[in-house]
């Protein structure tokens, strides 16, 4: 049967339809199942669990005393849940469990997501100003099967209704917003469909593990966890320049992944298709398996994780099919509980090697501190090499730039309850580059970043 345009474009938007309603529909469920839970839980196991999670407020303490019942682990091996993020990355295992979690006899789920108003306004002859959303939700759960841990994930986004283009950012590139122009000095909207995976794992012992995850799309074992997902960015309103050096396969249409867990060491080999998604934000593509990662993972204690991978991408730039690259990341993430404050930080090194082409390099340190459960401080600061701030028919097109970007701000949470978060921020930005485009970008401009947002 063939299907017209018209035809195609009903589908989809009766598809998107039909997610929203499914995930309304979880997070109300996944709500009344999670206060009859935190009842039951509360009034057996308040004491045994206390001692562990008093540094917290009241939301903190009661996740984390789900996340530590005997039958509530990590989706790959036995170890506390919190220490898992996004896809198979880790974290420390002393970071704050986000979102809502409940079981159900033998079944877990969590649902988690964020939605931020936005207004941006982004400096020098370059700069552009927009009211925007920047927006995810995410739900997962998992079962016992066939003597192991089946798990399932999911995650979807509204920020394909920023338009192709997405929102103002200088100095950002990557992707591209019609098929014929790199998208420079913007940040390129997330696909509808973020994540859609299952996950098996199979205990060894008790401190080992096999396990599989397969996602279309999905995230392979390469880079740190994603920027919005790790406690040290996921405050900062806009994305990292050095998102394309690091954590830029997070959404990847294909992805296998086979990995071993050896108590605070794990080893995982991801094969996924290279190419990064196109301007088709509310489609899922063709999956492929024509690249491949490996990546090493360490947590030598509960607050630091480490990470080293490499991977080899296949044609990731749809303008560039001809290049395929090399990179190579390497992270660190170090978290900290004091008495009334949170804080974590995160320092990365991310190196493409583009054949044919240069090798780049970035650099990115940022952290975040949470203070009385209510305020939030933040700060981030990159250094990059870039050869793609102009596009083919301009001057300087394809010469090699070293730009840097210094943020900071803060967020007051003005509502809180166990499950949900309600708060406004201020985030102010400086960037840096070579004098030789003073005529492009202006005199070292400011950038501003005034936004609510909304968290579970």
């Amino acid at each position: 049967m063939h299907l017209g345009q018209n035809d195609m474009k009903k589908i989809f938007r009766a598809t998107r339809l039909i997610l929203l309603l499914c995930y309304v529909f979880a997070a109300v469920s996944v709500r009344c199942v999670f206060c009859a839970e935190m009842k039951n839980i509360g009034n057996d196991d308040s004491h045994e669990m206390h001692d562990h999670a008093d540094h917290h407020a009241d939301n903190t303490h009661e996740a984390k005393k789900i996340s530590e019942h005997p039958d509530m682990h990590g989706f790959y091996g036995r170890y506390p849940m919190v220490r898992e993020t996004t896809g198979t990355s880790w974290q420390p295992d002393s970071s704050p469990l986000e979102g809502v979690h409940a079981m159900v006899d033998d079944w877990i789920f969590m649902l988690h997501g964020f939605f931020d108003g936005i207004i941006n306004m982004q400096g020098g002859p370059r700069g552009n100003d927009m009211t925007y959303s920047t927006n995810m939700l995410m739900f997962m759960m998992q079962h016992q099967f066939a003597g192991g841990t089946w798990g399932a994930r999911s995650m979807i986004s509204l920020e394909p209704t920023l338009g192709r283009d997405g929102y103002p950012l200088l100095l950002q590139t990557g992707e591209t917003a019609n098929g014929q122009t790199h998208l420079i000095d913007r940040q390129h909207p997330h696909d509808c469909i973020m994540e859609l995976a299952t996950t098996y794992s199979y205990s060894l012992k008790d401190d080992s593990s096999l396990f599989f995850y397969f996602g279309t799309p999905g995230e392979p074992a390469l880079g740190p966890t994603p920027f919005m997902h790790r406690f040290s960015g996921e405050t900062i309103p806009d994305a990292p320049i050095t998102h394309h050096w690091l954590d830029s396969t997070h959404i990847t249409y294909g992805v296998i992944t086979f990995g071993y867990i050896k108590d605070s060491i794990k080893i995982e080999n991801s094969f996924f298709r290279g190419r990064e998604p196109d301007q088709f934000r509310w489609n899922i593509e063709t999956p492929r398996l024509d690249s491949y990662s490996l990546r090493f993972t360490i947590n030598p204690t509960e607050d630091l994780s480490i990470q080293v991978s490499y991977g080899h991408l296949v044609s990731p730039e749809q303008l560039s099919p001809e290049m395929d690259v090399d990179r190579l990341t390497a992270s660190a993430t170090y978290n900290k509980i004091f008495p009334n404050v949170e804080w974590q930080s995160t320092f990365a090194y991310g190196q493409n090697w583009n054949h044919p082409g240069r090798s780049l390099p970035g650099l990115l340190a940022e952290s975040t501190a949470l203070f009385y459960e209510r305020l939030f401080l933040f700060a981030r600061g990159e250094f990059v090499y870039k050869d793609e701030l102009f596009q083919h028919d301009e001057q300087f097109d394809g010469e090699v730039f070293a730009v840097g970007k210094a943020s900071g701000g803060l967020l007051y949470d003005f509502f809180k309850t166990a499950e949900m978060r309600m708060g406004i921020g201020y985030s102010a930005s400086l960037s840096f580059y070579p004098d030789s485009i003073d005529f492009a970008y202006g005199d070292a401009p400011w950038s501003h970043i005034i936004f609510a947002r909304i968290r579970i």
